[in-house]
């Protein structure tokens, strides 16, 4: 019997194990135990630090970049004066065309009569050719053609060349002297009024000189324009010419002095000398161009003057150059702008009423328009083909 609830006991303690057993959810696997991340070893009082991208790098002061000096212009190699007026031919036939096959287109009718003459000799002086040499000219045309009889277009055109190159002077000494003579330079001083073209053509001539080879010192003695300085600066610095300057309002003659002394010290060929050209006073404008006449003569005598005339200007132009003329002794003349309006005529007339020959002529705008005058070429663009 007590075998029996024994047994009994037994069972009914395994039915209860076995229920807690069958209840109780499984055991889940052991997972490694995770490192606590390293924290930075804070002490008492102390802040923490932000992250290193996060803060705000140091300022370094630094001193401001040294700007760049601006690029030297490219020397030019301007070319040689000879031919140059050749090669300018077309420009000076356009602008002088109409008076050329004028007269051409006169001379060659059948018959000349008095009123066809008349006219001959007006349009010569419709080209400011002046009217005492118009009336020369048509005296000397209606002999020869009188004698000549029948004349072919060929014909007439020779014997008009002749006599317009007759009329010119051909035999004028228009070389320029711009060689070295001894130990000293050539020295040019130009002078003109303002808004003739005066600082361009001293820059232009410098283009000529070295294009024929020759060195160059350019002295800008217009201390009255700043304009003129940097202008003739600019010009120097395209062909490798010095430039002497000084501060605006400086004195012309120092300036000038300066310029023949770097010329004699370089042992350059041609010191070219660019003057005021204010025409306040005829005393004042004496004073001036006389005083930087002495002064460069103390160091080497000044072998050309040359005044640059705008050929647009007609009598104005020619008042102005009597002025000059009577203050400093002009070897030569520059007649710029013969390309636009000016009348071909205007050579004659300068040369009859100034006594000295055109040496240069401007024909037109680029840095290469200013060439030698020769008589034959210019006709020869008159007249055409």
């Amino acid at each position: 019997m007590e075998y029996v609830i024994l047994i009994a006991g037994l069972a009914v303690l395994a039915l209860i194990v076995g229920g807690v057993m069958f209840l109780r959810p499984g055991r889940r696997k052991p997972q490694a135990p995770v490192e606590p991340a390293e924290r930075p070893d804070i002490q008492a009082g102390a802040t923490t630090a932000p992250p290193e991208e996060d803060q705000a790098a140091p300022t370094v002061e630094r001193a401001p970049p040294t700007p760049a000096a601006p690029p030297k212009p490219e020397i030019e190699v301007p070319p040689p004066s000879a031919g140059r007026l050749v090669r300018l031919r077309a420009r000076l036939a356009r602008s002088q065309n109409t008076f050329g096959k004028t007269l051409l287109g006169l001379l060659s009718r059948d018959h000349l009569d008095d009123e066809a003459w008349d006219e001959i000799e007006d349009t010569l002086i419709g080209a400011d050719i002046g009217v005492s040499v118009a009336r020369q000219i048509t005296d000397d045309l209606r002999t020869r053609v009188q004698v000549l009889g029948s004349r072919t277009p060929a014909e007439v055109r020779a014997l008009l060349h002749e006599e317009l190159v007759k009329q010119i002077g051909p035999d004028l000494d228009r070389s320029l002297h711009t060689d070295r003579h001894g130990d000293k330079p050539a020295i040019l001083m130009v002078v003109g009024v303002n808004g003739t073209g005066k600082t361009t053509t001293t820059g232009k001539l410098a283009r000529v000189l070295v294009g024929d080879g020759k060195t160059v010192v350019l002295g800008a003695a217009d201390t009255f324009r700043a304009a003129a300085a940097d202008q003739l600066q600019t010009w120097g610095e395209r062909v490798g010419a010095q430039v002497v300057r000084k501060d605006e309002g400086a004195d012309p003659a120092s300036v000038a002095f300066d310029a023949v002394k770097v010329g004699i010290d370089s042992r350059v060929d041609t010191v070219i000398i660019d003057t005021a050209g204010r025409l306040h006073t005829k005393a004042g404008l004496m004073d001036e161009l006389g005083k930087v006449k002495r002064v460069v003569e103390k160091q080497a005598a000044v072998d050309e003057v040359l005044l640059v005339l705008d050929a647009t200007t007609g009598q104005n132009g020619m008042q102005q150059a009597r002025v000059f003329a009577e203050v400093v002794n002009i070897t030569g003349i520059a007649l710029t702008k013969l390309d636009g309006t000016a009348k071909g005529g205007i050579v004659v007339q300068v040369q009859r009423e100034l006594g000295v020959p055109v040496k240069l002529v401007g024909l037109g705008e680029g840095p290469d328009d200013l060439a030698p005058f020769e008589p034959d070429a210019f006709v020869d663009a008159i007249l055409g083909d």
